[in-house]
């Protein structure tokens, strides 16, 4: 399925399968099979069973499913899984606006929509492009681990900001923020790197948050409380602004 064009008419296939494990699961995957097996040689049980269980539990946090991403030149999709619990207008970080001196242009100051996506340590962890085009600034920031559902974790938590400049100069900016419980945000990107719309990025380990920052003029087409998926929830279309409601039920 991998590369096939679907559509909302019948086209293509689909079935399901399992997902893919990620590579960055089998060394936390080991260290907890080999510490059941030795607690198991010493009849530790009390400590064996629940790391025996921790195995497939580590596995399934790293699924990485295939995704079918909307192709569209003016829609951004969600980067990650979760669920919505922010939308707010601010000013957009200043790692993302101000000059790097490579001469790649940054976001434009001035207050723009923010979506903050927040994944549980249930969600899929695999973070995707939420538009296509290229990588102009990678930026890793160092911070504190507060609850990333926090509104202020957005500008205390350690961070990194993904910036991607469309093929017609327009500039998408995200970040992915370290929560509570997550210690480490792994890049599969670099700066000059081509990308399509829904292409992995990165992931963020063991409960996280991404924020997303729509160009002026855009808002979201995303309530607060609901549930995105990475690479196929569309979040916005670029100058479009309608108010959309929706009711908890």
């Amino acid at each position: 399925m991998a590369g096939e064009i679907l559509d909302n008419r019948g086209r293509g296939e689909a079935a399901w399968h399992w997902p893919r494990i990620h590579p960055e699961s089998y060394k936390f995957a080991a260290v907890a099979g080999v510490a059941s097996l030795l607690c198991a040689f010493f009849a530790w049980e009390t400590f064996a069973w629940p790391l025996a269980v921790l195995v497939p539990a580590i596995l399934a946090f790293f699924r990485d499913p295939q995704r079918v991403t909307p192709q569209g030149d003016n829609l951004i999709v969600s980067p990650a899984d979760g669920l919505i619990t922010l939308i707010r207008q601010v000013e957009p970080p200043r790692e993302l606006v101000l000059d790097d001196g490579t001469g790649a242009p940054g976001l434009a100051p001035g207050l723009v929509t923010r979506i903050s996506i927040f994944m549980s340590v249930f969600d899929v962890h695999i973070n995707r492009a939420p538009v296509g085009g290229t990588v102009r600034r990678v930026v890793y920031v160092p911070g504190k681990f507060l609850n990333a559902d926090l509104d202020k974790a957005s500008e205390e938590n350690e961070r990194q900001h993904i910036l991607i400049e469309r093929g017609d100069g327009r500039a998408i900016g995200f970040t992915q923020i370290a929560g509570l419980v997550a210690r480490r945000i792994v890049p599969f990107v670099k700066p000059g790197d081509m990308l399509a719309a829904g292409q992995r990025v990165g992931l963020i380990r063991f409960g996280s948050r991404v924020d997303v920052y729509l160009p002026a003029g855009t808002e979201s087409k995303v309530l607060i409380g609901q549930k995105v998926i990475a690479g196929e929830t569309v979040l916005a279309e670029i100058g479009q602004q309608l108010l959309i409601e929706g009711i908890a039920q």
